[in-house]
């Protein structure tokens, strides 16, 4: 490996801010996204807004400013042989769309080190996880067949924690950072993939920005962990949260999804982290329920998935329907969760009804 890491990063908006972290660290990062995106990030740069502990206002960060090198691309672009680590930072149903497809293919036959950082995470991964049937799991994905050509030992999953959004006023290239979290990767089966994370890990770390008033640590880093469940923690908060948002005739905020009933809350998050268990996840893998109810207070609009449907997505990336699946295979089912599975169902079939 050269004295940087060259990364690939599949899709613009998640993926900027990990593009932003690994500038911000000296490594050069490429984006994968939309022409007008890609023109647009590679004349005026990606632009991350953040909060910082401590301080008024947001800390605004130009990746035209920084060490490493920021570019955008199309998919048509580049060849996964010239990287050393791919990031999957897309919605997984993106994945099935022409050009995606065909990059994402590649990427697989390249065995590069590649890091998800989606919500559902990619059926590859599943297959790490001891125990757990991956192939009856298909039926979850919008087309589960694009993951084929992919070595489970080439993948892992890093839970995209941190909460971010587009800013509807302003131009595509600016993203703004609502909850800064970290994002938590399991490690690679192999050493030598595991320490390219690492050292991703200790450089975002150890750098500060100057803002124009002196050096600054800033959140949003980079955690690596030895257990394949780390990143599953995130299933509990998707399934007592995001996806309860999707109510019969509307969405209604994250915050109201968690706290109008705190105690069925509870008890879907403490159902699926259980379920997690099971399968063999330490209970210091998993996130407790009050640090989750709380961070939740603050998220006051609908899920990105809630908004997809009410949009009229015809496909959104369904962590739902795969952790009832995965919940079948051990004998077990939950009320909450069957119901939510079926409002989604209900606003799916209603979209595709509309746009077909």
């Amino acid at each position: 490996m050269a004295d940087n890491v060259n990364c690939l990063i599949m899709g613009a908006s998640y993926g900027s801010l990990l593009g932003t972290k690994l500038a911000l660290a000296g490594h050069d990062a490429t984006l994968i996204c939309l022409p007008a995106e890609a023109d647009l990030i590679n004349a005026e740069g990606a632009i991350v807004r953040m909060p910082v502990k401590n301080r008024e206002g947001l800390v605004e960060i130009n990746t035209k400013t920084l060490p490493g090198k920021l570019t955008a691309a199309g998919t048509g672009d580049v060849d996964p042989a010239d990287f050393d680590l791919v990031a999957l930072a897309m919605q997984e149903p993106q994945f099935r769309s022409p050009g995606v497809r065909e990059l994402l293919d590649a990427v697989a036959k390249s065995r590069k080190p590649c890091m998800s950082i989606m919500n559902m995470p990619p059926l590859p991964y599943l297959k790490r996880i001891p125990g757990l049937d991956a192939e009856a799991c298909r039926d979850s994905y919008t087309d589960a067949s694009v993951w084929d050509s992919f070595d489970p030992a080439c993948m892992t999953l890093c839970s995209p924690d941190p909460q971010a959004f587009r800013p509807p006023e302003e131009k595509v290239n600016v993203l703004q950072v609502r909850l800064p979290t970290n994002f938590k990767s399991a490690r690679f089966e192999s050493e030598k993939d595991t320490a390219i994370l690492r050292r991703l890990q200790a450089d975002i770390e150890a750098v500060r920005f100057d803002p124009g008033d002196g050096p600054l640590e800033l959140p949003v880093k980079l955690k690596v962990h030895d257990s394949v469940f780390v990143p599953l923690a995130k299933w509990s908060m998707l399934l007592a949260g995001n996806y309860r948002c999707v109510e019969k005739d509307g969405m209604r905020p994250i915050k109201e999804a968690v706290h109008a009933d705190l105690e069925a809350t509870r008890s879907v998050y403490e159902w699926v982290v259980d379920l997690c268990q099971s399968l063999g996840a330490d209970p210091a893998d998993m996130v407790p329920f009050e640090k989750y109810a709380n961070a939740a207070l603050s998220l006051g609009s609908p899920s990105s998935a809630a908004r997809a449907l009410a949009a009229g997505a015809p496909n959104i990336e369904r962590v739902d329907r795969l952790v009832q699946t995965i919940a079948a295979q051990k004998g077990r089912r939950n009320e909450v969760v069957d119901r939510t599975v079926a409002l989604v169902d209900g606003w799916l079939e209603a979209n595709r009804a509309k746009a077909g």
